[in-house]
């Protein structure tokens, strides 16, 4: 409404009280005396006093406690007001709402973060902190609201990182109270002379490049020790025209055994980068379990060169819905180190069954053993409980990371029992969905 059409609409509301009881008073002037007008006319404005007054307490009281549900109910011009107020009322609730669900909303994306999230003031004082930021930190939004962050994070490293205000570059640390976390922290300027306080977990990520770091040591490792070998041998055949035909047979026959290491150790690289790809897809097919079980057992005789006991149980007739190759490769793995690590004349059984209707495939050995330290990290690239057998028989120490990838790419799980001395069983389970007719 226009504020000069809204002027004359209040005068005129507040006025048609005075104006009916001037115009009754003139009508008792008129028909009485001045006398009755006059006390009449006083009588009147008395009452429109006593009823604004009236009014606008009510007003006041509700002023105290300013609640939709009670507003006061009036006529005349305050029944405007009121009305007004009302709707006034209404909005700022309604706007009310929508602040408190943005800032619920807010509050739980800040809390999804993968960050730690801490606002800071000029003082460097917390103002507010997401859960991560108290998980990372340790700290407790009661009690540590407007605290200084140095009196809570006390590493020389993050002071020193938070004074110099030099914050290109992110600093990588360990909170005081979680050794086993490595924080990725940064500090972003805004506002008034406020900053933001990120932390990430980066432990993870540091575990993978340690990872990474020892894997190139591991490779680098594996190549020197047969290129040595066979670089040896070549600048002996240089250096010795006059070389006797079988010491040039047998220095061929080492230089190859050499290269057919690397030969492997290259294939099983290759092999472990191709299932360790996620954008390669698993090619299912029916595979047919005797068949490939009869083949495995073949190559494994071969590779015992009949100086182990090796046979296979097998109810007939099994079928697996997975990769042939795939499932060739993993249970052969599995068979080669259980050869590799039984002595000789030891017992070695390929077990194909079924547990709870899950399809297992088992291979239990009279082997060495395995202590129980070591049975967590035999999956891990290069690891070996014995490394000079494993180097002696041809091992690349790739084998059960291949077997593990393969087991993931087959939704199965590899389970590992064994005792120091008495011999192992690596058994690969899979889901019963997998299991065909």
């Amino acid at each position: 409404m226009p504020g000069r059409a809204f002027l004359q609409d209040f005068w005129f509301r507040l006025s048609i009280p005075v104006v009916f009881g001037t115009l009754f008073a003139l009508l008792l002037w008129g028909f009485f005396s001045a006398t009755y007008a006059l006390l009449f006319m006083l009588l009147a404005l008395l009452v429109v006093m006593v009823r604004h007054a009236w009014q606008l307490f009510k007003l006041l009281r509700w002023l105290h406690d300013p609640r939709i549900e009670n507003i006061p109910e009036a006529g005349g011009i305050w029944d405007e007001v009121f009305s007004r107020l009302y709707k006034m009322v209404k909005r700022h609730n309604q706007t009310k709402l929508q602040l408190a669900a943005e800032l619920q909303h807010i509050e739980q994306a800040t809390a999804a973060l993968p960050e730690g999230v801490a606002i800071l003031n000029d003082a460097n004082r917390i103002e507010w902190c997401n859960p991560l930021a108290q998980q990372h930190f340790d700290l407790d939004p009661k009690r540590d609201f407007m605290q200084d962050i140095t009196y809570l994070v006390r590493q020389p490293e993050f002071i020193e990182y938070l004074q110099k205000s030099n914050f290109s570059e992110p600093l990588i640390m360990r909170p005081a109270r979680h050794d086993d976390m490595v924080l990725s922290i940064k500090f972003i300027p805004y506002g008034e002379n406020k900053r933001l306080l990120i932390s990430r977990d980066i432990t993870q990520l540091e575990r993978i490049e340690s990872m990474r770091r020892d894997f190139v040591a591991n490779v680098s490792h594996e190549l020197r020790t047969p290129l040595t070998v066979v670089n040896g041998y070549v600048e002996n055949l240089q250096d010795m025209p006059d070389l006797s035909q079988d010491s040039a047979r047998r220095a061929l026959q080492l230089m190859a055994e050499q290269t057919r290491r690397m030969e492997n150790l290259v294939a099983d690289l290759l092999t472990l980068s191709h299932l360790e790809n996620d954008l390669s897809p698993l090619l299912e097919e029916t595979v047919d379990m005797d068949v490939l079980l009869n083949e495995i057992l073949k190559d494994g005789l071969l590779l015992s060169g009949g100086v182990h006991s090796l046979r296979l149980e097998s109810p007939g007739n099994a079928k697996l819905l997975g990769n042939r190759e795939e499932l060739r490769s993993a249970f052969g793995n599995l068979l080669s180190n259980a050869i590799r690590y039984t002595p000789k004349g030891g017992t070695i059984i390929l077990r194909w069954a079924e547990r709870a209707g899950q399809p297992v495939f088992a291979v239990q050995d009279s082997g060495i053993g395995i202590s129980p330290q070591h049975i967590p990290r035999l999956t891990e690239r290069f690891y070996r409980v014995d490394r000079s057998r494993s180097r002696e028989t041809g091992g690349t120490g790739l084998g059960l990371a291949i077997v593990k990838y393969i087991a993931i790419r087959h939704h199965a799980k590899l389970e590992v029992l064994s005792e120091e001395g008495k011999g192992s069983t690596f058994a690969l389970v899979f889901p019963g969905k997998r299991a065909s007719t």
